[in-house]
């Protein structure tokens, strides 16, 4: 049997699956695009290391695999954007299990890594538990370096989007450092306090935050 260097030549659901997502970057491309379409010079931004070589050669895999279609903006933008399709964005659920698993690999921020907030919002998301948001309609707005994100809570469930909220019960504003000494720290509202990283709501509302969204705590 010849084997093919893309192949595991398996049948089985996991070798096939692995087949088409096991190449290094096509998960973290998958999650660029979970929050929405980007240009090729965006998803460069974001994914610092790859060529643009490899990312022509990533993505032009993954529109053969059906993962990602190329559209064109509107005027006066008229740029292409990648795009998941249906199927691409099947592999959302595979992504949170995997961010769900990487929580025990992080430990505290080594010098040189490269963080952005909108991952943040994706790793929170996933640590929503819907008991202790049980009753609870409120939104979080976020504003990170020069990225804004907020999470809305109501009806027992969680939603992120990247920019402003309409109308933001809480609104943190930090740079990456404060809000991952934040996250990752003990005393989240001491903390808050201390730099005044609050701008609106209360530091209840932080702390419901943290009791909804098990990561910061």
């Amino acid at each position: 049997m010849n084997k093919t260097p893309r192949s595991y030549n398996q049948f089985c659901a996991l070798a096939k699956a692995l087949d088409i997502v096991g190449e290094r970057w096509t998960l973290l491309i998958v999650r660029e695009l979970l929050s929405g379409a980007k240009r090729f010079k965006d998803l460069q931004n974001a994914l610092p290391g790859i060529g643009p070589n490899l990312l022509s050669a990533r993505l032009k895999d993954m529109e053969s695999q059906a993962l990602v279609a190329r559209a064109k903006l509107p005027p006066p933008a008229a740029s292409a954007v990648y795009g998941l399709t249906e199927r691409g964005r099947g592999l959302g659920k595979v992504v949170g299990e995997l961010v769900k698993w990487g929580f025990s690999l992080l430990g505290t921020p080594k010098p040189g890594e490269f963080f952005q907030p909108r991952w943040a919002m994706q790793a929170l998301l996933v640590t929503f538990d819907p008991k202790a948001a049980q009753g609870i309609s409120e939104t979080y707005e976020f504003r990170i370096d020069d990225e804004i994100f907020h999470i809305t809570v109501g009806d027992g469930k969680a939603i992120g989007e990247l920019g402003p909220a309409s109308h933001p019960d809480l609104v943190l504003v930090a740079t990456s450092i404060e809000f991952l000494t934040l996250g990752f720290g003990e005393n989240q509202n001491g903390y808050a306090a201390e730099k005044g990283l609050i701008k609106q709501g209360t530091p209840e509302m932080l702390a419901r935050f943290g009791r909804i969204f098990r990561h910061l705590r």
